[in-house]
């Protein structure tokens, strides 16, 4: 994939940067919001530079946050109140009929 140019990354930034605590938003919502169809280059820009917006708020279509970070998105969520579903399992993810934000 071609690295994404630095208009779309300060674009995707800026709405990661806004979204409130305890509010998330999909990949998908986050291209949506810039007039963008791209969700896999959402996931680009924050994989390679998201580290200083909150990137916890940014979670696949199901909700589910991003893989292997899992315990530490969860700090954040429960210090925020984001709401959450638990599976019997165990496995969390983000209540998105409740928590999404739209710009």
């Amino acid at each position: 994939m071609a690295t994404p140019n630095e208009d779309f990354v300060s674009r995707v930034l800026a709405v990661v940067e806004d979204i409130p605590a305890g509010k998330a938003m999909s990949y998908g919502d986050v291209a949506a919001a810039i007039g963008s169809r791209a969700p896999r280059g959402v996931g680009q820009v924050m994989a390679y530079y998201g580290s200083d917006v909150p990137w916890w708020r940014v979670v696949r279509a199901s909700g589910h946050p991003v893989r292997d970070h899992e315990a530490r998105a969860l700090e954040y969520y429960r210090a925020e109140s984001t709401p959450l579903t638990w599976s019997t399992s165990g496995v969390f993810r983000v209540d998105l009929a409740v928590a999404r934000w739209t710009p």
